[in-house]
This record gives structure tokens, C-alpha cells and sequence, in this order.
């Protein structure tokens, strides 16, 4: 291992942290309103909705390991990853624009066309700045606790990004009543530019000579190969892999779904701004609190007992089932608490995971091959979430709509709208404690092979 200093520099963590702002606006954006966009804007059914982001999604797990290859090979050949990670921070803003920019009485097959293409070129900008990104924290410090500093901001921004785009794309939105294509549009571009400026500054922090050292990969096929091969040959890449997509899953779908429960269970559009509020607030004030958890207990530890406590919260909000109300907001806040730590700490986790591959498993530096496999298996979280809420839309008999036109939703379909913002993330953060519980690196390992 190359010599260098494992103490991060303020500057590091603060452009490391911003990417986020792009990373996570991009994650909560469309995952909130992609699906409410198609079925009452476009008219497009519930259904074809759910297949036009999951589609998106596929196509973007399909070329994650391709581009965690390419940007090993860029980092071997040119000596930073940073190449790939400027491309998405360009490419980004137009193509998020592009989604929300259908034109009006273009009609709901074509106009589900045309999101679908702008979401894909959107999801292949995002991976070209995504994948590297992740892989950065084990080429900046090989130090198990700067690692949990380091993410810790990130998720402190994230958190903040959740907010800034949760929150304030409705709200801009809203401000075009009279015309909610064109508040669309007009969100669309306000959040482009933030995007843009996040992906950017993170970019320049890309080391040139990171501490774990590489060489390029060959074919397509062994991008795919590697990628295989490193979940086979880490069984704590695969416990945590495993655990983290569930939860992406669990969150992805209270994230869809979470429009539609302001819209028809609270009865009130605007609602989407507290609920991510009371989400929000707790999470920032968490995220340090978690580094101090993990740093008494361990990550591995800290992650499980935030996962319980999400589970916790909800399962309590299962009652909005039999009573919907403002009350919610407190089970909401409860489960802000714990996300932060499901963000930060399984982050935290996995560039340990990678040090202990390369020092304990003799391997090369596998950072883009391990951080492309992460990065599409949390993508299929996600783009799973959008998929079982329309599936539950379409089940219960939803009743996709035009701008401005009114439509009353069967009591089926409220009940379904609520299921899954509560009920259906339990049982999946249910799953996700089974699976942790085979996760067996502790911090020993990782400094012992690391000295």
C-alpha cells in the first residue's frame, strides 16, 4: 500500500460531502415524482408507469459494472477517476430537464416514450459519476475511522439534498397550479443546476495517486466477470450488498409512495413538504450522533440497531391504515432518525470491505468493480420500490388522470397507498436484519490487515 497521510483534509470532506447534493437529489427526485408525474400529469396508467422508471433503472444496473471497469481502467492508464465523473456532471442536468420537458397533447404513449429515453440517457450521466464517486473513500484514507468521518458529512449533505429537492421541487411545482406541466419543467430546471454544481465540485476531489493501486480491465465481459467474481469471493460484500438493497427497496417504495399518501390518504398535495420535513430534520441531527455509535460500538452494530429502529417506525405507521391523520409525522421523524444511519454507516462499511479484500484476499485494488456492483444493486433497490408501488396501484384500481383533471380513487387503492408507505418496508427492513446478521467484519480485521 502506497504511503500516505490517513488524516482527510477539511477541504476533502467538504467537496467529497457536495457530491452528494447532486447523488442525492438525483436519488429523491424522480423517486418521488416520476410515477405521480406519468399517472396524473400524463395520463399514463399506473402500471406502464412503474415498467417506464423500472426500465430506466435496468438499463442502468446493466452498464454499473461496465462503468465500474471503465473507471478502474481510467484510474490505471491516466492515474484519476475523475475523467468519468465530470462527463456525468455535464451530461446530468440536460437529460433530468429533458424528462420533465414532454411537450403537451402529445398524448400518454408518447409521451411515455419520451420520458422513458430522457430517464435512460439521466440514469447512464448519473452511473458515469456515481460509480467512481463510491469508490473514492478507499483511495482517499485507508483509515477504518476517517472512512466513518468522511461518510458522516456526506450523509449530513445527503440528508440536506433529501430536504432541498424532497421538499422544495413540490413546492416549486406548486407554484404552477394553473399549468403543472410547465411546474414541472420549471422544478426540473431549478433542481438541474444544483445537480450540476454538486457533481462538479466532488469531481475535483478525485485523488491522482490513490493509496490502493490498480491495473485496467479488458472486454465488457469482464467487467461483468469481475463483478461476479467480487461478490463470490467477499462474503461480507454480499451480506451488506444484500442488506442494502432490501433496505433501498424499503425506502424506494415509501419514497414513491409517499406523494400519493399526501395527495389521497392526507388529502392534501402540498402535505409531501411536512412529511419530508419531519423526515429530514431528525436525520441531520443524527448523522454525527451515528459516527459516535459506531465509533463505541462498530459500524456493523450501530448499522443493525438504526435498521431496527426504522423497522420500529414503520410498523407503527401501519395504523394509517385504519386511521390516516397528521400523527404520522411522528413515526416519519422517528424513521429519519434511524435512516441516517442506514446511510451513513453501511457507506462507512463498504470501503472496508474493499480494503479487506485487497489486503486480506491478495487481490488488486477492485474499488470501480466493487463500487459498480454496489452501485447497481442499490439502483435495483430503488427502481424495485416504484415497480411493487405501481404494482400496487394497478392491483388496488388505481386511476391514472390528466393535468387538472379530477378523478376520486376507490377506497382499494387508498388502502393500497398506505400499505405500501408502512406495512410493506417493514417486512422488507425485516429481511434486511436476517441478512445483516451474517455480516462478520469487525473493525480488528480490517486494521489488522491494514498495518
Amino acid at each position: 500500500m502506497r504511503s500516505a497521510s490517513n488524516t482527510l483534509t477539511r477541504g476533502q470532506i467538504t467537496r467529497y460531502a457536495i457530491g452528494s447534493l447532486g447523488t442525492g437529489g438525483f436519488s429523491t427526485l424522480p423517486g418521488l415524482v416520476l410515477v405521480y408525474y406519468l399517472t396524473d400529469s400524463l395520463g399514463v396508467t399506473a402500471l406502464a408507469a412503474g415498467a417506464i422508471v423500472t426500465g430506466a433503472k435496468v438499463w442502468d444496473v446493466l452498464i454499473d459494472p461496465v462503468i465500474g471497469g471503465l473507471s478502474d481502467t481510467a484510474l490505471a492508464r491516466s492515474g484519476s477517476r475523475r475523467g468519468l465523473m465530470l462527463i456525468g456532471s455535464i451530461g446530468l442536468p440536460i437529460a433530468f430537464v429533458l424528462t420533465f420537458a414532454v411537450p403537451a397533447g402529445i398524448g400518454p404513449v408518447t409521451s411515455g416514450v419520451w420520458v422513458l429515453i430522457a430517464f435512460m440517457l439521466a440514469a447512464t450521466c448519473f452511473s458515469l459519476f456515481q460509480v467512481p464517486y463510491i469508490a473514492l473513500p478507499a483511495e482517499l484514507t485507508d483509515d477504518y475511522r476517517e472512512r466513518t468521518r468522511l461518510l458522516t458529512w456526506r450523509v449530513v449533505m445527503l440528508t440536506v439534498a433529501i430536504l432541498l429537492f424532497g421538499a422544495g421541487g413540490p413546492e416549486i411545482r406548486g407554484m404552477f397550479e394553473g399549468d403543472p406541466l410547465l411546474g414541472y419543467l420549471v422544478m426540473a430546471a431549478v433542481a438541474a443546476v444544483l445537480l450540476g454544481v454538486g457533481l462538479f465540485v466532488a469531481s475535483t476531489v478525485a485523488p491522482t495517486r490513490p493509496m490502493l493501486p490498480v491495473r485496467p480491465g479488458a472486454s465488457i465481459a469482464k467487467h461483468y466477470r469481475d463483478g461476479i467474481a467480487a461478490l463470490r469471493e467477499s462474503q461480507p460484500f454480499r451480506v451488506l450488498l444484500g442488506a442494502f438493497v432490501l433496505q433501498g427497496l424499503a425506502t424506494g417504495l415509501m419514497l414513491a409512495a409517499a406523494q400519493f399518501v399526501a395527495r389521497w390518504v392526507l388529502g392534501d398535495e402540498g402535505a409531501v413538504t411536512p412529511l419530508f420535513v419531519a423526515l429530514i430534520a431528525p436525520a441531520l441531527l443524527m448523522a454525527p450522533v451515528w459516527k459516535l455509535v459506531a465509533d463505541r460500538i462498530g459500524k456493523e452494530r450501530g448499522f443493525r440497531i438504526a435498521s431496527a429502529v426504522f423497522l420500529a417506525a414503520t410498523a407503527m405507521l401501519g395504523v394509517m391504515i385504519w386511521t390516516p391523520g397528521w400523527w404520522i409525522l411522528a413515526p416519519v421523524a422517528l424513521a429519519g432518525a434511524a435512516y441516517a444511519g442506514m446511510q451513513t454507516l453501511p457507506m462507512a462499511m463498504l470501503p472496508d470491505v474493499i480494503a479487506h479484500d485487497h489486503s486480506a484476499g491478495g487481490h488488486d485494488n477492485r474499488s470501480g468493480v466493487f463500487s459498480g456492483v454496489w452501485t447497481a444493486g442499490e439502483t435495483t433497490g430503488m427502481a424495485l420500490g416504484a415497480t411493487v408501488l405501481s404494482i400496487v396501484l394497478a392491483a388496488t384500481g388505481y386511476i391514472e388522470t390528466t393535468a387538472a383533471v379530477e378523478v376520486v380513487q376507490p377506497d382499494a387503492a387508498v388502502t393500497g397507498i398506505a400499505v405500501a408507505f408502512s406495512l410493506l418496508p417493514a417486512a422488507l427492513m425485516l429481511l434486511s436484519l436476517v441478512a445483516l446478521a451474517r455480516y462478520r467484519l469487525r473493525e480488528h480485521d480490517i486494521v489488522g490487515t491494514s498495518a
